[in-house]
């Protein structure tokens, strides 16, 4: 009976447990059912997420490259590592895929990463599946991969990854500037990453146009990282950064770099500056300033030196080449009357005690005001602002763009300085002291008088195109800034200006360019010091030249400051005479503007040649002097470069594109821009070598051209192919007078 009882107790019980458990699940279904579908889902993705994968795809910073292609800045692939430590991963009999030996290893990587054994070791040291190495494991070359690679260490694995590489070094470093690399984490992945961003220059201007958006891949896998059967695989592709054109042009950057390398290793000055610029655009062809640093390594960035662009953003005193501007103002009002008279030495300023002197103190005597500017005369200067009144010249500053920023794309632009509250500031401002001015804003204002009396913007970004589709997002143009005077106005300041240089009292004589003729001005200029007040001495100055040729056509413009050289009795425009004449002579004949004859030059305006016969054509050119290369074998011009109604000078080039097979021609001599022109007319691959000039060919001259086809060519610096010619010795350059003192009164 008692069994009885005991059977009917377990069953009651057994019973009870599995009524219980169906209630729990009709309870369970009953809730996920009133919860809604959201949380449905919501247990799905969990289910799914342990097999889930997302990889970041990373995005190509844009290229930056010089105006005719050539990189400047690029992202270049490199490499990190890490440590692969979950020993579940090695399977029985396999060859371990995790960090065997932790001591072993973090000796073996101290050899190759930036980072002692301790440190390695440290991260390998941890209880986590995987680690990286942070930034001592980043940034590592082809190279470097390959090396750890052959120790064949159990458990270490790399990742591709992507740095900032400039392949010039320090080419125009101040001006493109540099990006950095900082660690983020990324929103979707929650995974860290190294993001690039512009620190400086036009890398930090243009950050959002060069930085692209990270794509990424999104795939079910096993925890191996297989993708799973039947698994979904998504990628979304990432989109590249910009690529940016400059209007930079490598060639004539490196002529200026060469130069100032050689000046500083000889006068060891402070600071040099350096802008070469179109005179008809205002695109700027070279940007340069010492010391520079490496925006590779960096190195250079942690000397005196400041990290601003000295061009755009270091206000100076410009001495006596704000006295073009004062001149420019003088014959547009018609107040210049170059013969007549005045007493030189000293002026006394109006209701005031100061007096003006001339930079030798006692001046040269009774002079004509066109001797005053060639000598480089304050007190000329002075006696100007008389006749012109201090409210017109204040107009005219203000027409030439002094006291406002030009737009360029620099982030530290400056304005300048122009003191207009009393009479005797705005006369010391005619001859280049009390206001302040930048490089670039001297350069723009004599784009003014290069251009007959147009005023050209400075500009840098010639185009940005978008790599993903090709299409030109941005395109910059020669821009006019006002026409603060007149041509005949810019003819006379030309004129006067060159006087300067070929006349025995000119103080600009060191300037002179044989077979070029060349207009410009000296400066010297004071600096202030901690304590408010002038450095004072020979070796204290900030000499300066602004020069723009040929005169007859101007086609170069080109600033060159030398702040504090070290002359050892010598001049202080002798080292920026030895910058400005290399930079400019190289330079124009790199853009192969015929030297020869240029006293006498003759320009023409060359016609529409398209659809008229390619042998009355080059005979009509050849006439005036004009080199005629022809392309192809047909009797009918199909396209001409340059185009009709470019101004030609004697001995330039003209392109006529014809039908046909072309002959090779003698390419000695030619410069860059006339064998991109052939390639593109010729239809042919120009393979070149070097920079510069053509000094050899691989193929004959007379050679018949196929399409296609390819051309070797050698090209040489002027500067290069000086250097292998015997030394001539050379006339001791003379000493200017306003060298031996300075612009300002004692």
């Amino acid at each position: 009976m008692k069994q009885k009882v005991v059977s009917k107790w377990g069953a009651f019980a057994l019973l009870s447990f599995f009524a219980g458990l169906s209630f729990l699940f009709i309870g369970r279904f009953f809730i996920l059912q009133t919860s809604g579908e959201s949380h449905g889902r919501d247990l799905l993705m969990r289910a799914a997420a342990q097999y889930e994968r997302e990889y970041i795809l990373d995005a190509k910073r844009g290229d930056i490259l010089d105006r005719y292609g050539r990189i400047i800045a690029e992202d270049t692939q490199s490499y990190r590592v890490a440590a692969v430590l979950d020993e579940s991963l090695t399977q029985a009999g396999r060859e371990p895929v995790h960090v065997v030996d932790k001591e072993e290893t973090a000796r073996i990587l101290a050899k190759y990463l930036n980072g002692t054994e301790e440190q390695i070791y440290k991260v390998l040291d941890q209880d986590k599946k995987q680690v990286e190495f942070g930034p001592i494991g980043r940034k590592l070359s082809h190279e470097t991969k390959t090396l750890i690679e052959a120790e064949k260490l159990p458990g270490i694995i790399f990742f591709s990854d992507t740095k900032r590489y400039y392949p010039n070094g320090s080419l125009a470093s101040y001006l493109i500037g540099y990006a950095r690399e900082e660690e983020i984490q990324d929103e979707r992945t929650k995974t860290y990453k190294l993001r690039t961003i512009g620190e400086m220059g036009l890398e930090a201007y243009y950050d959002d146009v060069l930085e692209g958006t990270d794509g990424y891949e999104n795939y079910e896998a096993d925890k191996r990282g297989y993708l799973l059967p039947g698994a979904t695989h998504f990628i979304q592709e990432p989109k590249h950064g910009f690529d940016m054109t400059l209007t930079l042009d490598k060639t004539i950057q490196n002529f200026v770099d060469d130069a100032l390398l050689r000046v500083n290793e000889q006068y060891t000055p402070e600071e040099m500056v350096v802008v070469v610029a179109d005179a008809k655009t205002g695109g700027i062809l070279a940007m340069s300033q010492s010391p520079t640093f490496n925006p590779n390594t960096r190195e250079g960035l942690n000397s005196d030196s400041t990290w601003l662009n000295q061009a755009t953003s270091d206000t100076i005193e410009p001495g006596s080449t704000m006295k073009v501007f004062t001149l420019a103002t003088a014959i547009e009002t018609g107040n210049w009357t170059p013969n007549s008279q005045y007493k030189s030495g000293q002026y006394q300023m109006p209701n005031s005690m100061r007096i003006v002197r001339d930079h030798n103190s006692v001046g040269w005597g009774t002079i004509s005001f066109l001797e005053g500017i060639q000598r480089s005369s304050n007190v000329a200067i002075a006696y100007m602002m008389e006749r012109i009144g201090t409210e017109t010249f204040l107009q005219y500053l203000e027409r030439f763009g002094f006291g406002q920023k030009t737009g360029f794309p620099a982030k530290e632009e400056a304005a300048g300085v122009i003191l207009n509250k009393n009479k005797q500031d705005i006369i010391s401002t005619a001859f280049g002291q009390a206001s302040t001015v930048t490089p670039i804003q001297l350069v723009q204002a004599m784009t003014a008088i290069a251009n007959d009396g147009v005023m050209m913007k400075p500009y840098i970004v010639e185009k940005i195109v978008n790599p993903n589709t090709g299409e030109v997002v941005e395109e910059h143009k020669p821009t006019e800034k006002g026409q603060p005077i007149s041509a005949e106005t810019a003819q006379q300041v030309k004129t006067i200006l060159a006087s300067t240089i070929t006349e025995p009292v000119g103080t600009g004589k060191q300037f002179k360019i044989d077979n070029y003729n060349v207009a410009g001005k000296t400066g010297t200029a004071q600096i202030v010091n901690e304590n408010g007040t002038y450095d004072w001495g020979p070796d204290e100055f900030l000499y300066s030249f602004l020069g723009m040729a040929p005169v007859e056509d101007p086609q170069l413009i080109v600033y060159v400051a030398v702040q504090k050289p070290t002359l050892k009795g010598g001049a202080g425009s002798t080292p920026v005479a030895e910058i400005f004449t290399s930079v400019m002579e190289n330079s124009l004949k790199y853009l192969n503007i015929d030297p020869a004859n240029v006293e006498n030059v003759t320009t023409e305006t060359i016609d529409n040649y398209v659809k008229s016969s390619a042998l009355e054509a080059k005979a009509t050119l050849e006439a005036l002097g004009i080199n005629v290369v022809v392309t192809g074998e047909g009797g009918s011009v199909e396209a001409q470069y340059p185009a009709p109604g470019t101004t030609l000078v004697e001995g330039d080039r003209v392109f006529l594109q014809t039908a046909g097979s072309s002959i090779l021609p003698d390419l000695t001599g030619w410069s860059l821009r006339h064998l991109k022109t052939f390639e593109q007319m010729a239809r042919i691959e120009l393979e070149t070598l070097g920079e510069g000039y053509v000094v050899a060919q691989d193929a004959i001259a007379g050679s018949v051209l196929t399409e296609n086809m390819t051309v070797s060519v050698e090209l040489q610096t002027p500067q290069e192919q000086y250097m292998m010619k015997p030394p001539v010795e050379q006339e001791e350059a003379p000493v200017t007078e306003e060298d031996a003192s300075t612009n300002a009164s004692p």
